[in-house]
């Protein structure tokens, strides 16, 4: 087994007088009190907002690393799923996904669209706008309509830097579960009862704070998404239709949300419903032939005139 004692640690300790196991226990807490403020104080500073909700967010990660994060990830799946390039359902991903990176406003992005294929209900965009569809998804999102709802989800969870956020969260929760462990030790119980304690905080933190939280970051992307899919000309309705055969394909009751990350789909349809009305502000339906499309550079960059966080006022405000 190997030893992870320092030598030299050792020779000092031996060296200066011997402190009473209560004192050393008290140093010891003491020193991790200290280290358990800083990595606060590091979330502290790392706090930011939402785009569109405003939400305070703990953010510890830079958007630089984000974005290498993304691409790292996204050349992992690359590697072990089989791409579809050249067909008409890769151009649809491309098309559809093209205009809500339009409006994302997000030019530092460097956007990306694939079609993976494989017969699965699904879709992501990594941080830095790596975005994949799953040709399974598309039998299902009958309509560029529907495609934009989910293309439209995902990519607001990039927006609203959701991965960045779930990190940080993890990273105070696991200084809270060491600092648990740690007390229980110092106030001399055994290794097996620190254990117990330190795996009982994170399962409450877990139970408590991580899947509640990861169910609103759900709800804000189906929020920014609705917004999104508007102002790249696709009727916000259209995410209704898909959530409700999302409902349909799970039986029509929809799974319990107690223990999962996603709201049920029902709770998600009854949320759209009462997004709709602002979601419809921003929407004008758009020529299909071309005329009416933002485009997106290259690297990323809009050429068309969508609005932003910071941009125009919708329609009708």
């Amino acid at each position: 087994m190997q030893s992870f004692v320092n030598i030299k640690d050792m020779n000092r300790d031996m060296d200066r007088p011997a402190l009473d196991g209560a004192r050393y226990a008290a140093h010891r807490i003491r020193r991790l009190a200290v280290l358990a403020l800083c990595a606060l104080l590091l979330g502290l500073v790392g706090c930011a907002k939402a785009p569109y909700t405003g939400r305070s967010q703990l953010i510890m990660y830079s958007e630089a690393d984000e974005v290498k994060m993304g691409f790292a990830a996204m050349q992992q799946v690359l590697k072990k799923e089989k791409e579809v390039i050249g067909t008409p359902e890769s151009a649809r991903v491309e098309r559809v996904g093209r205009r809500i990176a339009a409006v994302a406003e997000r030019p530092q992005y460097r956007w990306e669209f694939h079609t993976i294929e494989k017969d699965m209900v699904n879709a992501f965009c990594l941080p830095g706008g790596k975005v994949a569809v799953y040709t399974g998804l598309l039998d299902l999102a009958a309509t560029d309509a529907e495609l934009a709802a989910v293309v439209g989800h995902e990519v607001a969870h990039a927006l609203a830097r959701h991965s960045n956020e779930k990190m940080s969260r993890a990273r105070m929760v696991q200084v809270g579960q060491l600092a648990a462990m740690v007390g229980v030790a110092a106030a001399g119980g055994s290794s097996q009862a620190a254990q117990a304690v330190g795996d009982g905080y994170a399962g409450a933190m877990n139970m408590a704070v991580m899947l509640p939280n990861s169910r609103e970051m759900e709800y804000e992307a189906d929020h920014i998404g609705l917004l999104l899919m508007a102002k790249a000309g696709y009727d916000p309705h259209a995410a209704i239709e898909f959530w409700q055969k999302m409902l349909k394909q799970s039986g029509g009751k929809g799974k319990s949300d107690f223990m999962s990350t996603h709201p049920t789909e029902a709770k998600r349809i009854d949320a759209l419903r009462a997004m709709l009305p602002e979601a419809m502000r921003y929407y004008r339906p758009r020529d299909e032939g071309g005329s009416g499309s933002a485009g997106v550079n290259a690297g990323g960059k809009a050429s068309g005139t969508g609005t932003g966080p910071g941009g125009p006022a919708p329609a009708g405000k």
